[in-house]
């Protein structure tokens, strides 16, 4: 990923939160990416404080990607909440992807706190949990760390406690990372970016002959 991140991706802070307190861990998860020996000191360390894992990516990095929203094209879009923290491998020799949300501002949060609510942690753990348990192949609720803010929401009564959540899955790269290449013109950079999905997701595509 760090070769492809000049031209889809942006390196970030993690925000300075006041305090951790881990609230979820995916036990089973963890043993299949070879984390299963971190303690509460560890988790908290690289999934609240988000300090880098031993030989990963030596800074989170928000993508940039384009889609559309409420029918309109939108070029301003980005990983506004979150960002692509490390990528491992699990048993099977499958490389996956471990993004966040809540994690602080980018250069894409807009009018955002960066924040999330521990209320929409906990739904979006239940949720993955669930859906896993049916069968679905989707991303997995990984750690969620409750952060010690208090935080305003629109939406529901405030103020409301903070949490970081981070998300196991297949990859972080949307649909928009493409769409925002082929809208720039940047066709060296969009082959590029499918040569690395083609070779690190389905390399059962580069075989001759599928052409």
């Amino acid at each position: 990923m760090l070769a492809l991140a000049d031209f889809i991706a942006a390196p970030v802070e993690p925000a300075d939160f006041p305090q951790h307190q881990v609230r979820f861990w995916n036990d089973r998860w963890a043993g299949e990416v070879g984390l299963g020996d971190l303690d509460k000191d560890g988790q908290i360390a690289h999934f609240g404080r988000f300090e880098p894992l031993s030989g990963n990516l030596p800074q989170p990095l928000a993508l940039r990607y384009h889609g559309h929203q409420f029918g309109v094209y939108n070029p301003q879009l980005g990983d506004g909440r979150g960002f692509l923290f490390a990528q491992l491998r699990d048993k099977a020799g499958r490389l996956l992807d471990l993004g966040t949300k809540g994690t602080g501002q980018t250069p894409w949060s807009r009018q955002g706190d960066g924040r999330l609510t521990l209320k929409g942690g906990v739904r979006e753990v239940l949720a993955s949990s669930y859906l896993e348990a049916l069968g679905v192949n989707t991303s997995k609720s990984f750690a969620l760390i409750e952060t010690g803010e208090q935080l305003a929401r629109n939406d529901e009564p405030s103020p409301t406690r903070s949490a970081v959540l981070t998300r196991l899955s297949h990859s972080h790269i949307r649909f928009g990372s493409f769409q925002r290449l082929a809208y720039l013109e940047q066709g060296a950079d969009l082959a590029r970016l499918v040569d690395y999905c083609v070779d690190q997701f389905h390399p059962q595509a580069a075989d001759p002959d599928l052409a």
